[in-house]
């Protein structure tokens, strides 16, 4: 028996998604990121926005924002609910398909197992209705955050889907390292018109030839062998490319508050940490990678030594591993202070660095060093502005894209701002690697040339540390 074709109205036509309400808590502005494509909102997606629009969480303040942005499409439709809302005016041009709002009752025979009072089985009975009516003529998807959700619309026999609009990568591995391997090859093409020279104590090498044209603004080059060579793209104009050599910070004349780098990246890391011309600088890696000990090391030294920041601020997502411990008293910092163990362990680290002066000397150094130390709360850093800063953002993959934008842009005038962080160890809800907010930056910001990026691939912890991450 011949398998039945497609209808070429159907496969022709726009599409209809369904939106469950996770997704617009998620994204408030996923209602204009369907393109030419309509989308429908059920009435229980509606009930569960009010039920979940309380509070000062960013969960309630996206249910706020998304219910304004459905007021405000609302108002301006001259025609009538029913016949589906023109998107192309309120989207600005961003979305041309139609916005549908459920006008009636569905009454549809779930199975029994499936209880009507739940709201995803009523979401999922319009998303049945709906199938049911456009079924010859145009496909219905329902698109939710939530994989039990999807799992049981499959069951059902409907068309379910994650909501992808803000991945930056479907698959992490292809995330950019911010290092690139050349060989021998590489300077046989390069090397007819290859110019060189020295200043300041850096040698540079001006390329234009095969594979230049891939190489981005601040981003590490090295070869290995006979002919070693460590550099960064400096300079780029079309094809040409101009490549930098570093500071070696491995070698111990040129050690950063008392610590140097144990491999590659973390001098690249170095590198970019200590140069006054980086503005930002997301560093990834796993466990052990020395991410917050390079960063604190770098900070101390520009703060307390060239004065090139005032001081140093460190802030971090407060998720918890386990169960949470409730409230805590005091002080902002006093109630941060759990949450930023992994500062006391590194300062402890670098202050049995500081060379002579026995246990006063330490004492006083300790002292110091953590007047120059601000821990701040993520729930304060609206409306501020940090001038002159060293910007620390710790765990920054709990971050959602919509909070990194809102961190990033209080540094001001002087300010360096890195983050923190390993995509493998996400703790908050619905974020997944591909939509966390420190792969989201790292991907936008490659090529700036005031941002540069490393993956640190290396655990120098302990033997153990490295052999747990490879196991466990």
């Amino acid at each position: 028996m011949a398998t039945r074709r497609p209808s070429k109205s159907k496969k022709n036509a726009t599409k209809l998604f369904v939106l469950d309400t996770n997704v617009l808590m998620h994204d408030p502005t996923s209602l204009y990121r369907f393109e030419e494509h309509d989308i429908f909102v059920p009435m229980m997606t509606l009930e569960e926005l009010d039920a979940n629009k309380k509070g000062m969480s960013e969960v309630a303040r996206n249910a706020r924002q998304a219910s304004r942005s459905l007021d405000e499409i609302v108002n301006i439709s001259p025609d009538g609910i029913d016949a589906g809302i023109e998107l192309t005016g309120p989207s600005s041009g961003l979305a041309t398909g139609r916005l549908f709002l459920q006008t009636e009752f569905i009454d549809i025979q779930l199975p029994a197992s499936m209880p009507t009072a739940k709201g995803d089985n009523q979401i999922l009975a319009v998303v049945m209705h709906l199938f049911e009516k456009f079924e010859r003529k145009r496909p219905v998807i329902l698109v939710s955050k939530d994989i039990n959700m999807r799992i049981k619309a499959r069951a059902l026999g409907l068309a379910a889907q994650d909501y992808f609009n803000d991945k930056v990568l479907e698959d992490t591995d292809l995330l950019y390292t911010g290092v690139r391997e050349i060989d021998a090859a590489f300077w046989e093409a390069n090397g007819k018109d290859m110019e060189s020279w020295k200043q300041e104590g850096r040698t540079y090498y001006r390329l234009s030839g095969p594979g230049t044209a891939d190489l981005l603004i601040n981003e590490f080059v090295y070869q290995e062998g006979e002919q070693n060579l460590q550099a960064w793209v400096h300079d780029k104009a079309g094809r040409s490319v101009t490549l930098e050599t570093l500071t070696d910070f491995g070698h111990t004349k040129n050690n950063v508050w008392g610590i140097t780098a144990r491999n590659r990246e973390q001098n690249f890391a170095l590198n970019l940490l200590m140069s006054p011309e980086i503005d930002f600088v997301p560093l990834l890696g796993q466990a052990g990678t020395g991410k917050t000990l390079l960063t604190l090391a770098a900070s101390l030294t520009q703060v307390l030594e060239t004065k090139r920041y005032s001081e140093i601020i460190m802030t971090r997502v407060t998720v918890p591993v386990g169960e949470d411990i409730g409230f805590l008293p005091g002080t902002e910092e006093e109630k941060m202070a759990p949450w930023m163990g992994a500062l006391e362990d590194n300062l402890d680290v670098l202050n049995g660095t500081t060379g002579e002066g026995g246990e006063w000397g330490r004492a006083a150094t300790r002292d110091l060093i953590r007047s120059r130390i601000k821990i701040k709360s993520l729930n304060f850093m609206r409306g501020r502005t940090f001038i002159n800063k060293f910007l620390i953002i710790d765990e920054a993959q709990n971050l959602t894209p919509k909070q990194m934008k809102t961190l990033i842009t209080r540094a001001g005038p002087g300010t360096k701002v890195v983050c923190l962080g390993n995509i493998a160890q996400i703790d908050t809800p619905y974020l997944t690697e591909g939509a966390s907010g420190l792969t989201y930056v790292v991907d936008r910001f490659k090529g700036w040339p005031h941002s540069g990026h490393i993956t640190l691939q290396r655990g120098e912890r302990s033997r153990l540390a490295d052999h747990a991450a490879e196991v466990l």
